[in-house]
């Protein structure tokens, strides 16, 4: 069923909870937005309301985890950044088992504007040593992860969430790993080639660029990276070697600087493969009040305006 991925997270944390009694969860006066009410409906015992102050959440987490608990701390994506020190210090550095979760990302939360869209969490989240850093596309991939961080992962990790709806695209018979690309569709039949690689909210635009640019005579194949860090530069060089496409594009709801199109960029130039890369997304520029949709279109990276600049 299509939701907002942090609406699948708020139910599996707190379908989680009642498995795991060492989940505890604090939130900074953001539970409704976040999702995380839902588990302290279920568990108020293990929920603390740490009002508007996030960088004491970060240590009092950090805390916890050192104390045999397993934190879930929940804000938006762009005020756990305005944290950066505590989060580097307190959690990432002292090799806290903490689990960050940052809502609202990107331009994708719509009217609220930039002061709350997380634009640069990912390159800031992904440049800390040790931390995983994971964007899911849809619900259950929202679920599968949720089951990983709690069940296997070890150490700091950044979930990214979307405030607005995401499609279903998951095939729920394949097995989940973490820490592979993940394909999602080949659209077209045509003699061109493209590598689409997308990330949370960048799936769906990059799924309908793809069915754009059949009628253009091209064949798109979809990739999914719902893991940023580590990333699968592996399965990258296999998809490239494999498909041979002639060109690669990736999109994100997040700055083009350090994001999805970075992995993808690095990976290529350290393995001097001579393959042209356009990364669409938030082109270095602040993001601003509007309608998702309209605000997609605008910074380029619409499905629309991708199929535009592909064909």
């Amino acid at each position: 069923m299509a939701k907002a991925t942090r609406q699948s997270f708020g139910e599996a944390l707190a379908r989680l909870g009642a498995e795991h009694s060492e989940i505890v969860v604090l939130d900074a006066d953001l539970s409704k937005s976040t999702k995380s009410d839902l588990f302290a409906k279920k568990f108020p015992e293990r929920f603390f309301e740490m009002g508007i102050q996030e960088a004491h959440m970060i240590g009092a987490a950090s805390g916890m985890a050192f104390s045999g608990k397993l934190p879930f701390l929940c804000s938006f994506g762009a005020f756990l950044t305005g944290r950066y020190d505590q989060v580097r210090l307190s959690a990432v550095y002292s090799g806290a088992n903490v689990r960050i979760i940052g809502t609202h990302a990107g331009l994708g939360i719509g009217d609220d504007g930039h002061s709350q869209m997380g634009l640069e969490d990912v390159t800031l989240m992904r440049v800390l040593p040790t931390m995983g850093v994971f964007q899911p596309m849809d619900d259950a991939e929202t679920q599968a992860i949720m089951d990983y961080l709690v069940k296997q992962y070890k150490g700091p990790a950044y979930l990214r969430l979307t405030r607005q709806t995401m499609p279903d695209y998951s095939d729920k018979a394949a097995p989940f790993v973490a820490g592979k690309l993940r394909k999602v569709a080949t659209l077209g039949t045509g003699a061109k080639t493209l590598l689409a690689i997308g990330s949370g909210a960048g799936v769906a635009e990059a799924m309908g660029a793809a069915e754009r640019l059949t009628a253009k005579g091209y064949t798109t194949h979809v990739v999914n990276c719902h893991t940023l860090k580590p990333f699968d530069s592996k399965g990258l060089m296999e998809l490239v070697s494999s498909l041979k496409p002639s060109q690669i594009f990736t999109v994100e709801d997040h700055s083009v600087i350090g994001g999805l199109g970075s992995c993808v960029a690095e990976v290529l130039s350290e393995n001097g493969v001579g393959v042209k890369l356009t990364r669409f997304g938030c082109q270095d520029q602040f993001g601003e009040s509007g309608e998702p949709v309209e605000l997609f279109e605008k910074h380029g990276f619409s499905a629309a305006k991708i199929a535009e600049k592909m064909a």
